[in-house]
């Protein structure tokens, strides 16, 4: 596995769209820095755009190599190695040259603008830490797209879909759900549909972290009473981990029943 891992990790690392993203938040970072000169604000901007980014690069990119190295794939399959290491191999190589695109490309110029002597260092590197789980999380679910579909145009269809639910539709859906039954307590209705989005739990975590839950009203002082402790950190933390896991097992167990 760590063999596969390193493979899909150097075959990443010198693909081209792989140096357009790292340039990609190079740049971003510069700018931000540049036009703000303020790293608190640079943050908040960071994260309407990770938030959206992250997601939508990782299933586009776990979905587009699962597919084009079908064939390398299959003649791995013809060695005597386990199922689950190629593909748990693969997915970590993925996994890990996004994740280092967007710590490396977005930490230079914090660095190099002084991020050690800012008060935001811990926000900054909280950014960090939640875009390289979503990177894990989103190119999980595209494997298992990917997988449980050998129709190309079909598993990308459905990729794109599965982003645009999470960051898009189901926010949607919970506003609207949110307005239809005003007038009922939704306190625990809002914490528990917010676990069932990774990328929104992740933008409420950087939120509270900003010290802005303000913007989120009443229900942000809902959230500020829980995750804003250190027990709501972890637990948080630990759904996130979740939604890694659970898609890589799903990983593992299709990898073993399916027939290439």
């Amino acid at each position: 596995m760590i063999k596969i891992l390193k493979y899909s990790f150097y075959d990443l690392m010198r693909s081209r769209w792989s140096y357009i993203y790292f340039l990609f938040y190079l740049a971003l970072g510069f700018i931000l820095l540049f036009l703000n000169q303020d790293v608190s604000k640079a943050v908040i901007t960071l994260l309407n755009i990770i938030i959206v980014l992250t997601p939508l690069i990782g299933t586009l990119f776990g979905v587009m190599y699962f597919y084009n190295s079908k064939e390398f794939t299959e003649l791995l399959l013809a060695q005597p190695i386990k199922r689950s290491n190629i593909f748990v191999g693969q997915y970590l190589g993925i996994s890990l040259s996004l994740s280092l695109s967007l710590v490396v490309g977005l930490g230079i110029p914090f660095l190099a603008y002084g991020l050690f002597q800012s008060a935001e260092i811990f926000n900054f590197f909280s950014l960090l830490l939640i875009g390289a789980m979503l990177s894990f999380i989103f190119v999980a679910l595209a494997f298992n797209l990917a997988l449980y579909f050998d129709d190309k145009i079909k598993g990308f269809g459905l990729a794109i879909i599965t982003w645009l639910f999470f960051a898009v539709i189901y926010d949607g859906l919970f506003l609207i759900t949110m307005l239809m039954f005003d007038d009922y307590p939704l306190d625990k209705f809002a914490l528990g549909a917010t676990i069932f989005n990774p990328i929104d739990l992740s933008r409420i975590l950087i939120i509270l972290k900003l010290d802005i839950s303000a913007l989120l009203g009443y229900t942000g002082a809902v959230f500020q009473d829980f995750f804003g402790t250190s027990f709501g950190l972890f637990f948080s933390l630990v759904l996130l981990s979740l939604w890694i896991i659970l898609p890589l097992l799903l990983i593992v167990v299709k990898s073993k029943r399916k027939d290439f």
